[in-house]
This record gives structure tokens, sequence and C-alpha cells, in this order.
């Protein structure tokens, strides 16, 4: 028993470390043609939305801890949209970086996955997306919520311990690309809202109260970030 222990933790250990070999360029191009077809298309992308809602309110999330606020809690709801809570003054820079960290979030961990496709963790990559939605799990406190991520991370479980190497690229390449790609669209839909005099209490417009700066510049912010992750990830992923 202990002898087994010992062989398997290490086993364990450099198979989280450790290198995979990169999928054939055709499946790189497929999980990217199924990334679009998530995203372009509206009546998917009202399904698929949901876990780009999850990526939004997890960055609001772990920036509110990183610059010491308190969080209360995190929803999301069946309209894709969502409502993270923090405590702690409300105003100043901790407030100001947990309102920017929702619509760049996406797209900044899109291109984090991408730098570690890039150099073969992908094992990591899934391992660490699924901690990253056990963590947020604790802090969700609504029960479309809370199936909602243990579906993806339940996803994310399965294909990390039952799936071969070849089935556990796709899967992750098809979840980067999808972050680069569904990290875009949003900040396009906050702009066609805000044109048409809605969405009055966005993360733009709040930012807007917060520094004085005009909503515009930053929806420009998002706009640049998404874009940028986009072009920059996917040179990653493509290997160019």
């Amino acid at each position: 028993m202990d002898s087994t222990a010992a062989t398997a933790l290490p086993d364990l250990w450099d198979r989280l470390v450790g290198t995979q070999p990169d999928p054939d360029t055709w499946v790189v191009i497929a999980t990217l043609v199924a990334a679009l077809v998530m995203v372009v298309p509206h009546p998917l992308w009202r399904v698929s939305r949901n876990a780009i809602t999850i990526a939004h309110e997890g960055g609001h999330g772990l920036v509110a801890l990183l610059t010491g606020r308190r969080l209360t809690g995190i929803r999301l709801h069946s309209d894709t949209s969502g409502l993270t809570v923090s405590r702690g003054k409300p105003h100043g820079l901790g407030m100001i970086l947990t309102a920017a960290a929702g619509y760049t979030a996406p797209p900044l961990l899109g291109l984090g996955g991408a730098s570690l496709l890039g150099v073969g963790r992908i094992t990591l990559l899934l391992w660490l997306a699924t901690a990253l939605l056990v963590a947020m799990l604790v802090m969700i406190r609504n029960a479309y919520g809370a199936l909602t991520v243990i579906l993806t991370g339940g996803a994310f479980l399965l294909v990390s311990w039952l799936a071969g190497p070849q089935v556990q690229a796709a899967f992750a390449y098809a979840v980067v690309w999808f972050l680069l790609l569904g990290g875009v669209r949003p900040a396009f839909e906050l702009q066609a809202k805000r044109s048409r005099g809605g969405a009055g209490d966005s993360d733009a417009d709040q930012l807007s109260r917060l520094t004085h700066v005009p909503a515009g510049l930053w929806l420009f912010l998002f706009h640049a970030v998404s874009l940028c992750a986009l072009m920059g990830g996917g040179r990653w992923l493509l290997g160019l």
C-alpha cells in the first residue's frame, strides 16, 4: 500500500508539471471552428455565454480578494447575467481593479491558457481550471450558479482523469479558443446596449463614476484587451 502511494504520487506530479505532445494541426483548426460555432450564432451563444459569465464573475471575485476586499458571494443567472458582491471601501484602487476585472477576465484567462498550451502544459491547464472552479463554487450563492459551476467543473474533472491525451488536448484547445473568442463578443454587446441607452449600471459606467473617466474609454479598454489577447493567444495556439 505504502509503496503504491510512493509510486503514484511522483507519477502524478510528473504528469502535472510535465509536458504533453501538441495535437495535430487539424485538431487545432477544428477546435477553433468549434469555438466559433459556439460564439457566433446567437442561439448557441445564449447557452455558451454562461461559461463566459463564470469567467467574468470569477475575475471580479479573484481581484476583489487580491486587492484586500472581502468577497461575500457570487450569483449566476439563467439569462447569463451575474453579480459579484464584495465589501470594502466603495472607492479607491481596489474597487477600480475589481470593477475592471470582469470584461477583461475571459480573454486574459484565454491568453494565459494559450501560453500554457504553447509550451505543452495541457494537464496543468486542465487541473488549474478545475481548481479555480472548485474555489469559485464555495462562493456561489444561488442554485443555478452552483449547478452551472458544478457541470463545468465536472466536465474538466472527467476529461482530466478519464480521457486520453488526444481528447485532453482537443478539449483544452477548444476551451482556450472559446475564452479568447467569447471574450471579444461581450464588449461589443455592451457597446450596442449603451448605444441604445441601456446598461446604465454596466461595469464601464461604474468605472466612469469611480474614476471620472468616460465610460467609452473604459469600453475601449475592454475591446483592446480582448482583441489583443485573441491575437496573441491565437498566435501561440497556431504555433506562429
